[in-house]
């Protein structure tokens, strides 16, 4: 008690924050991408298409790499576009080797990763690829 009468107010505890970065627990990521190939020329088959994301991998990551699962679960061939399934902890690994590969055939070459997601149904629709009447 404080002189007067007067109880002592305890201070509020100190304002403590703490940080934390919840990784996402899904088995798997899901890539949208595709394939530029400013040169013209053949397109490549789904088969195709496989091979070089594994060769991609293979190149920067070495067998290792080339062993990763990655699933192509669609692929227009009109558009060189694709997605793409793999395990989450290969996402960095598949989307470095996809970004530096830079030749298909001894032609030149780029991927180009549109959306990323652990959830298939949200790159089944593109808002910025919406369009209204």
């Amino acid at each position: 008690a404080r002189p007067g009468g007067r109880m002592a107010r305890a201070e509020p505890p100190a304002a403590t924050f703490e940080r934390r970065v919840l990784r996402s627990a899904a088995e798997h990521h899901y890539l949208r991408v595709r394939l530029e190939l400013p040169d013209g020329g053949a397109r490549p088959s789904v088969a195709q298409f496989k091979q070089l994301v594994v060769s991609a991998l293979r190149e920067l990551h070495g067998e290792v790499g080339a062993a990763l699962p990655v699933d192509v679960l669609t692929y227009e061939e009109k558009t060189l576009s694709a997605i793409l399934r793999v395990v989450s902890s290969g996402l960095v690994k598949l989307w470095s080797a996809l970004t530096l590969l830079g030749f298909y055939q001894n032609r030149r070459c780029a991927f180009r990763v549109l959306q990323t997601s652990p959830f298939l149904l949200a790159l089944s629709g593109n808002s910025r690829e919406l369009v209204l009447d």
